[in-house]
């Protein structure tokens, strides 16, 4: 259902106070307009602490820094009059006990007349008293038509029409933008041109990161890895590559569903991160990065509404990859924390958004501890695959010294002997081979000369892998993944030969 129909149905119910959480003040206030205007054509009174009640010439500058007197204009008007109270930044009002108390009488009042109360504000933020009495309603970012239609009128000012497939990619570009953003990139993009050109995709999208970045939650991450990039992982790769095209509108016609996301669960440093920024660059779709812990904040229900806004966020840019990474740190422990169970909604919020969304956001989390996730991060709807990405074999190895090695020495990298780099460095993932390479360049480099596989083997030879200081852990993983909880990564692993005798057992 969308906004206008919703909020139309809110007044027809006679739904008293409403609560609108947008950054888009002008926007909605169009809308509820539109709307009271179809009902009945309802008169709209709106509010602001420094300029009072506007628009009617009876009250002009009524109430001004004055809430309490805001609300009892509502009483004042006759009980027959049909009427719709906008009141602008009430949410930093909610605290005081005498603006508490009158919207609770007024929820009581209304309930019989064709008056509806509606605040606007920028989060969620509600007292406990208020929170049976006000009725949230999201107002969602601006959709395709719409951008679409407004572009379109800009352009006929201009009179200088686009190419449809040039529209069409600005107008994907500026989704999970807001209008006023919209507004402001494409007109900097006239003022310099005179004009919108198909260059002018790349302003948008900048305008998309400055706005990513002041949410402070997501950060709209490069990503410039292929898929060749990743050593081993040939199951995974392969799961991969089959949905290269699971996006497209062929594969609606097909019949086929957005793909899900992934959950990828094993020992630090065997390429989950890598596997997540590949798979953006590979599908040709944005990357966005969450931080988890930027979610939660110190106020009152703001966390569930940084969850909202990620949610919102990430749905408009779809479709997208949303990387969740370290997930089982964000929500370890979800019963023993005491946070008056802020974690455990955010945790619900996002759990069911997983299960529940229809739009083209693949999520790809990421997971060191399975010990400490969720029982009900596992279950089966969250994720369309969990994969374990264990130690690569040495076969693996040997793939990711030559993934490194051409990046750094392309020109002479038959010079190294890769068979024995990878024999010589049992039990060390992807990131410590990576590590004992860079040490490598550090000792050739300080003798001004060239690294050799001799400086690569000295520097493994100094090098404790992790899966020898945290054996317990690593050991639990490998169990959990034996036990067919997830499917391998690779294909030919030491975990997948047990597994084998294990079924050749039964």
């Amino acid at each position: 259902m969308s906004f206008r129909n919703e909020f139309e149905l809110l007044l027809k119910a006679r739904y008293p106070l409403v609560y609108i959480a947008t950054r888009e003040e002008e926007r909605v206030e169009s809308a509820i307009a539109h709307s009271a205007k179809l009902l009945g054509n309802r008169a709209v009174y709106v509010w602001d602490f420094v300029q009072g009640y506007q628009g009617n010439p009876n009250d002009a500058g009524f109430a001004k820094r004055n809430p309490l007197q805001a609300l009892e204009l509502v009483e004042k008007l006759p009980g027959t009059a049909s009427a719709v109270f906008v009141l602008r930044d009430f949410n930093r009002f909610l605290e005081d006990v005498a603006v508490a108390r009158k919207l609770r009488n007024l929820a009581r009042l209304l309930k019989s007349q064709p008056k509806n109360v509606v605040l606007l504000a920028t989060q969620v933020a509600i007292p406990e008293d208020l929170s049976e009495v006000l009725t949230v309603l999201n107002f969602p970012l601006p959709v395709p038509q719409e951008i679409k239609t407004e572009v379109e009128r800009l352009l006929a000012a201009l009179g200088r029409p686009l190419e449809a497939r040039v529209l069409d990619e600005l107008v994907r570009s500026c989704q999970g933008l807001s209008m006023e953003r919209i507004y402001r990139v494409l007109a900097r993009a006239i003022a310099t041109h005179g004009e919108l050109r198909p260059e002018h995709v790349d302003l948008v999208l900048e305008e998309k990161r400055q706005t990513i970045r002041q949410t402070q939650i997501l950060e709209f991450y490069p990503a410039s890895e292929n898929i060749s990039d990743i050593g081993g992982l040939d199951n995974l790769k392969d799961w991969l590559l089959r949905r290269g095209g699971a996006f497209s509108e062929r594969a609606r016609q097909y019949g086929l569903p957005h793909p899900r996301g992934l959950l990828l669960v094993g020992i630090q440093g065997t390429g989950k991160s890598l596997t997540a920024k590949a798979i953006a660059h590979h599908w040709h779709l944005p990357l966005l990065r969450l931080d988890v812990g930027r979610l939660f904040a110190g106020l009152v229900g703001e966390s569930e509404s940084r969850t909202r806004q990620m949610i919102q966020l990430a749905e408009a840019l779809a479709p997208c990859i949303l990387w969740v990474d370290e997930i089982d740190k964000a929500f370890s422990g979800l019963n023993g924390r005491g946070d008056a169970g802020t974690t455990s909604r955010v945790f619900g919020t996002f759990i069911t958004w997983l299960a529940e969304k229809t739009s083209p956001v693949f999520v790809v989390a990421t997971a060191n501890n399975i010990e400490i996730l969720p029982p009900e991060m596992l279950r089966k709807g969250r994720f369309d695959e969990i994969f374990f990405v264990g130690l690569p074999t040495q076969e693996e190895r040997q793939a990711i010294f030559a993934v490194h090695l051409s990046r750094l020495r392309s020109h002479n990298l038959s010079s190294y002997d890769l068979d024995r780099l990878a024999y010589e460095t049992p039990d060390f993932s992807g990131a410590e081979i990576e590590q004992t390479i860079i040490e490598a360049m550090h000792i050739g480099f300080s003798q001004n000369r060239d690294f050799t596989t001799d400086d690569i083997l000295e520097a493994a030879s100094q090098t404790v892998p992790l899966a020898r200081t945290a054996q317990d852990q690593v050991q639990f993983l490998q169990d959990w993944a034996a036990a067919g909880k997830a499917r391998l990564a690779s294909k030919h692993s030491s975990l997948s030969c047990r597994i084998q005798q294990q079924l050749q057992r039964a």
